[in-house]
């Protein structure tokens, strides 16, 4: 399903919800034109950039089955913006914060989102976290020709002029932990997630995969988002006798989940499981001692040994209290805004269509290492890696890419992917 870039100005609220909530059913190919530019007809913006400031959305879910992940966002986006303003701001002007709460429900982000927009007059949002949540304010964003900044891995099959990526698409998650495993001689997986798009169309394009390289997968099961009976689909699990599981639940279901999986006799050592949406933040929450030894596939670790992440988690922790941990989304999102400062200085305007021609090969020396803006299709180049949860609860680099992979989110560039999207 493709959305059409809106002709006129932002439909009522209801109308721009019940699209929303259709295309959380399929990948969405709305792809950005040559610079990115706007379509002429495109809302009229209300940013003020008259004054010394110039504001900004941060938009979160601070409450419901996904805070105990967006809150950890919300914090790194308030540190980048601390760090941004104390040094002069964006173009001489200081960032003025609006947050607001996507309560873990897609149609409220898709309000918020236009409320920041149309009432705020942001000159761009950052958030989101589900892909349902992603999806449901895409339309809000190409109606009224405004930014969003989405900071999560996501499944990919989707781009558009209004979003820009800075978490890994599939290319850079999901198939190197596919390859990882093949690596490691599994030829049999299982697959477990939470109930809506990112990983039913995930698992879409890990059945191609494996297909393709010779795994079995022995089943496929999914649970709606909060969900904490797991009993069921952990005897199946236990019953398929895979050689490792590829878990895209999300939020606190992994917590139900991974003490079901111990209680069942099931472990690392016995059945691995890959997981694409724990990382450090999430390990406390569910136990160090249900996760201990389970592999993630991320591009940041808190453990990373650079000057720049060294910067970011001394900062951080400055900031939030020693015990504080940093992770993979809460570091994209921090990147974000340094990147959008990069394209606004770049294009000396807070311009959507002056932004979007700029953004192309805007760098930044990120915590994860450097990372770049891909201009046609809003991505960002980024290195995948594969770590081990250890005993003290943070993550540990397994394997790496070694150098930043360029964004295929249509996997244009794999045969076993042709006609996914």
């Amino acid at each position: 399903m493709t959305p059409s870039r809106a002709t006129t100005r932002l439909a009522p609220a209801a109308a721009l919800v019940a699209l929303a909530l259709t295309l959380t059913a399929c990948g969405a190919r709305t792809e950005a034109g040559e610079g990115g530019g706007s379509t002429p007809s495109a809302a009229e913006s209300c940013v003020d950039t008259s004054g010394d400031t110039v504001k900004i959305g941060f938009l979160n879910s601070l409450s419901g089955t996904m805070a105990i992940s967006e809150q950890t966002v919300a914090d790194s986006l308030a540190l980048a913006a601390e760090e941004i303003n104390a040094d002069g701001g964006v173009l001489g002007k200081q960032l003025e914060i609006v947050q607001e709460d996507g309560q873990s429900e897609p149609t409220v982000f898709a309000e918020k989102a236009e409320k920041l927009i149309t009432s705020d007059c942001v000159a761009a949002v950052f958030g989101g976290w589900t892909s349902a949540s992603r999806k449901a304010m895409l339309p809000v964003f190409e109606a009224q020709d405004s930014l969003l900044f989405y900071p999560v891995q996501y499944e990919g099959l989707e781009s558009s002029p209004n979003i820009f990526y800075t978490g890994a698409t599939t290319n850079q998650q999901i198939v190197p932990a596919l390859d990882y495993l093949e690596e490691q001689g599994v030829t049999s997986i299982f697959l477990v997630g939470s109930d809506y798009v990112f990983p039913r169309t995930a698992n879409k394009i890990i059945n191609a995969y494996a297909e393709a390289h010779g795994i079995e997968v022995l089943g496929e099961e999914y649970a709606p988002l909060g969900h904490t009976d797991f009993s069921t689909i952990v005897n199946k699990v236990r019953s398929a006798g895979a050689d490792a599981v590829f878990n895209t639940l999300n939020g606190d279901s992994n917590v139900a989940f991974f003490k079901e999986y111990k209680n069942a006799g099931l472990g690392p050592d016995t059945m691995p499981v890959v997981s694409v949406s724990i990382a450090e933040e999430e390990v406390g929450g569910v136990g160090i001692e249900n996760v201990e030894g389970q592999l993630t596939a991320w591009n940041y670790y808190q453990t990373i040994d650079s000057p720049e992440n060294t910067t970011f988690v001394e900062a951080f922790q400055a900031k939030y209290g020693a015990d504080r941990v940093t992770s993979d989304p809460m570091e994209a999102a921090y990147t974000s805004l340094y990147l959008w400062k990069g394209m606004v200085e770049k294009a000396e305007s807070f311009d959507v269509a002056d932004v979007q021609e700029a953004a192309d090969g805007v760098t930044f020396d990120a915590p994860e290492g450097s990372v770049t803006v891909n201009g046609d299709n809003h991505h960002v180049a980024k290195t995948a890696l594969i770590g081990k949860i250890g005993p003290d609860g943070l993550i540990y680099t397994e394997w790496s890419s070694g150098e930043p992979i360029e964004p295929d989110p249509y996997l244009e560039g794999y045969d076993w992917a042709e006609g996914l999207s």
